[in-house]
């Protein structure tokens, strides 16, 4: 008996003294953005253990400055995570019509980077990422051939420009993988996706098979696990790790908080600005989104004070504005090149008149390469609203700007060509749908002037290939005109019993619920509408809201 006794308190000591030299793990807090499903944050709730796992959620809903209120609570989050739609890469945002909740990417790197916010994320173990795209390793807006040949402009041969240009792709890529990598810096397992992730309702369950299967002693361990990719392997999730001192990306993180800390003074942010114009231009094309918000709020009338002596210094620096307006003169696109001039505008490098000229020049050389979009019809019909832009445009040869393409002559309307105005309209009616676009964009800034341009049109769109989809294309963009001509609108009547294409008769439809009932009040019009109808086989359309409308009016 008093052996076994002597065993048992030799037991219970050592489990005593088991029990001191191995304390219960720490708790951990997990924390959450919820701004669209709350599946996924449930998931986790449900399966990890309380007595390990506290869990906060930052979102506080109806105040738009929860992220830096987190902060000053003192939060510390050892776990992350993030749910919402995430399909272009600048926001997660909610789908629901009661939510107006969302999480600007640039949001997040301003609480990483802003001092007083530095112990929010700075011991996160593991991001969760449940949003399309988050690690999505494809660049957003790296030009590689602009960059190749601003430094070849720069003195570097053909294939170290080449290699260079790979060199910072790299390095300051700006892919949403390589943002979120820069967001979480130090983080040692960062999950997302690479293309579509699964809605909340289908990541719970999936979420749960993991959980179920032992999931849980991974959470909080900042190691990567092979069982949860497994898991989600049918939906591209992947993993990545957060940037580090020694990341070759460690420099362009350092910039990016440079760009976004607003403990910074305006002077400072000046002042940076001008070191970082004095860098490979090729390097200034991959921060364009970031110089374009920081000169928009530099300068102007409500410049911060401190600004403008710095600004000033940098618009004094004619080899940065030399290798700057050089590599905007050669932008691949149109919309790349105003966008740098007009930065060019806010340093001091452009004056107004010299914006327009320089602007101009650009739009006739894209013409000239014929590389003009809707898009570019668009940015220059509207930059010419007031028609400020015409008297530098009279330098433009329209002979030598390939004006026969489509949006070539949209474009060069939209600046005061006249003579270019017919060919723009008669892209109203072509096959090509790039074609009907650029025309379609210029009718927007540009409608038809008078009846006489209004039938031409209406009879040349009743001419084209019946029922073909480029016809109803067509009849959608003349319906936003409100047709009042009488000529045109019987021209169009006409052409509705005539068509075996259910699309046209919508679409001649569309025209006519949009102008003056009256002009339409006629009998025969009613019965060759009800008479002619073509079956609909997804029920009630418009045909059938302008003919109630029709027996109204009669």
């Amino acid at each position: 008996m008093r052996r076994r006794s002597s065993v048992l308190v030799a037991a219970s000591l050592l489990l005593l003294a088991a029990s001191v030299a191995a304390p219960a793990a720490e708790r951990q807090t997990v924390c959450s953005i919820t701004v669209n499903s709350d599946d996924e944050r449930e998931a986790f709730k449900r399966n990890l253990p309380a007595e390990r796992f506290d869990f906060v959620e930052l979102v506080e809903r109806g105040r738009p400055d929860w992220l830096g209120a987190a902060c000053r609570r003192g939060v510390k989050c050892d776990v992350l995570i993030v749910s919402g739609h995430f399909d272009d890469g600048s926001e997660f945002y909610s789908d629901r019509v009661d939510s107006h909740d969302r999480l600007p990417v640039a949001e997040l790197e301003r609480a990483v980077c802003a001092p007083g916010c530095a112990g929010l994320f700075a011991q996160l173990k593991e991001v969760y990422l449940f949003g399309c795209n988050t690690l999505n390793a494809d660049a957003l807006r790296f030009a590689s051939g602009q960059a190749v040949r601003s430094l070849v402009r720069a003195g570097y041969s053909a294939a170290d420009a080449d290699a260079l240009a790979r060199t910072l792709e790299t390095r300051l890529g700006d892919s949403n993988r390589d943002r979120m990598r820069v967001v979480f810096k130090d983080t040692p397992v960062i999950y997302g996706f690479s293309s579509k992730a699964p809605l909340g309702v289908r990541a719970a369950p999936m979420l749960d098979r993991y959980f179920k299967s032992g999931g849980t002693a991974d959470v909080g361990q900042g190691r990567s696990s092979a069982a949860l990719l497994g898991v989600f392997a049918g939906a591209s999730m992947k993993a990545a790790a957060g940037v580090t001192d020694t990341d070759p990306q460690a420099g362009h993180r350092a910039d990016v908080c440079r760009f976004v800390d607003d403990a910074q003074q305006p002077a400072e942010k000046a002042r940076f600005l001008r070191a970082l114009m004095r860098r490979d231009m090729a390097e200034i094309a991959l921060y364009l989104d970031r110089i374009d918000s920081l000169t928009a709020a530099l300068s102007g009338s409500s410049a911060p004070e401190g600004a403008g002596e710095a600004l000033a210094e940098l618009a004094q620096d004619t080899d940065a504005r030399r290798r700057y307006l050089d590599m905007a003169r050669d932008a691949d696109d149109l919309a790349t090149a105003a966008r740098m001039l007009g930065i060019a505008k806010r340093v001091g490098w452009l004056t107004d008149e010299a914006l327009r000229s320089e602007y101009v020049a650009v739009i006739g050389r894209h013409a000239v390469r014929g590389a003009m979009t809707a898009a570019d019809v668009d940015a220059v019909c509207t930059a010419n609203a007031r028609h400020e832009l015409e008297t530098a445009a009279g330098a433009i040869d329209t002979h030598a700007a390939h004006a026969d393409s489509i949006a070539n002559a949209a474009v060069l309307a939209c600046l005061g060509k006249t003579e270019r105005r017919a060919r723009a309209l008669r892209g109203l009616t072509v096959e090509d749908e790039r074609d009907a676009q650029a025309a379609q964009v210029y009718v927007r800034h540009r409608p038809l002037q008078d009846a006489g341009e209004m039938r031409s049109v209406v009879a040349a769109i009743a001419g084209m290939r019946g029922g073909s989809p480029s016809q109803a294309r067509a009849l959608d963009a003349l319906a936003v005109m409100r047709v009042a001509d009488r000529d045109a609108l019987a021209t169009l009547t006409e052409l509705y019993p005539r068509t075996r294409s259910l699309d046209v008769q919508r679409a001649i439809a569309g025209v006519l619920i949009r102008a003056d009932s009256r002009d339409l009040a006629d009998p025969q019009v009613l019965r060759m509408l009800r008479r002619h109808r073509l079956a609909s086989p997804d029920g009630e359309d418009v045909i059938d809201v302008l003919i109630r409308r029709l027996q109204i009016a009669s």
